[in-house]
């Protein structure tokens, strides 16, 4: 299927997703968010797809977020359920996400990142949330992740101000995880998601939502004893019987996904 704003490109059980509007420096408005949206409810839907990256068209940029020039001349219309590149408000995606950030990552380009899993940013990414700057409030979910992703002081020093943060010092904040030679984001995002692959599709999934969703119970114990539906689904799984099998039986794992 032929896109207008991102190519999509499938290698195996790993999806692609560049953002591709390198002549704004990947800036989204809604048509680009929509068509995103569509990309990522197949990705969703597809049992043969089990990992996520998602980066930016050329060497400048990952994304500048918002196109504020629509925006300014009226033409944008709100965002789609799934939000912001058709990820920073979906909220159910249980399959592992990875960022592999090239250059800007400024507003909603960040929120994007921060919807991902793993955050790979070449050493020339830039990171902000500058929406206070233009009258806009990062609501696409940066003055909500960012808070739970490093501590809450260090957060609101970059959303209070929109001030710029160097991949090298978003690895030290703790919100990027791993920093590598500009050039090589993609390289090395499609380097996790090979060690991703190696790991049972249901035992990923139900480690990913029982990390998030855990958070948001009260207590530890709350989260250590309640049993998520994705967990609940590797347990029936026939890949539950075939990881102990292997091992038992010094082979690697032939992953069913069923």
């Amino acid at each position: 299927m032929a896109h207008q704003f991102c190519t999509v490109q499938d290698e195996g059980r790993l999806r692609i997703v560049t953002l591709n509007r390198p002549e704004v420096l990947n800036a989204l408005h809604a048509d680009a968010n929509d068509e995103l949206a569509a990309v990522w409810d197949e990705f969703a839907a597809r049992d043969d797809l089990w990992v996520g990256i998602v980066t930016g068209a050329g060497p400048r940029a990952f994304s500048a977020g918002n196109d504020l020039k629509v925006q300014a001349a009226g033409k944008r219309r709100p965002n789609g359920p799934n939000g912001f590149a058709g990820l920073c408000h979906r909220f159910g995606m249980t399959k592992p996400l990875i960022a592999a950030v090239n250059g800007v990552a400024m507003g909603g380009g960040f929120e994007t990142a921060l919807a991902c899993d793993i955050i790979v940013a070449a050493e020339n990414a830039i990171f902000a949330l500058p929406e206070p700057r233009v009258g806009l409030i990062a609501g696409g979910g940066g003055v909500h992740r960012l808070p739970r992703s490093i501590p809450i002081k260090k957060a609101m020093g970059m959303i209070l101000t929109g001030r710029r943060v160097s991949a090298r010092e978003g690895f030290e904040l703790g919100f990027v995880t791993e920093v590598v030679p500009e050039g090589h984001a993609l390289e090395a995002a499609k380097r996790w998601a090979g060690m991703i692959l190696e790991c049972s599709p249901k035992a990923v999934r139900a480690s990913k939502q029982a990390a998030y969703q855990g958070m948001d119970l009260p207590t530890l114990e709350q989260a250590m004893r309640t049993v998520f539906p994705a967990q609940q689904e590797n347990i029936d799984s026939q890949d539950y019987i075939e990881g102990p099998r292997a091992f038992a039986e010094k082979r690697k794992p032939d992953w069913k996904n069923r």
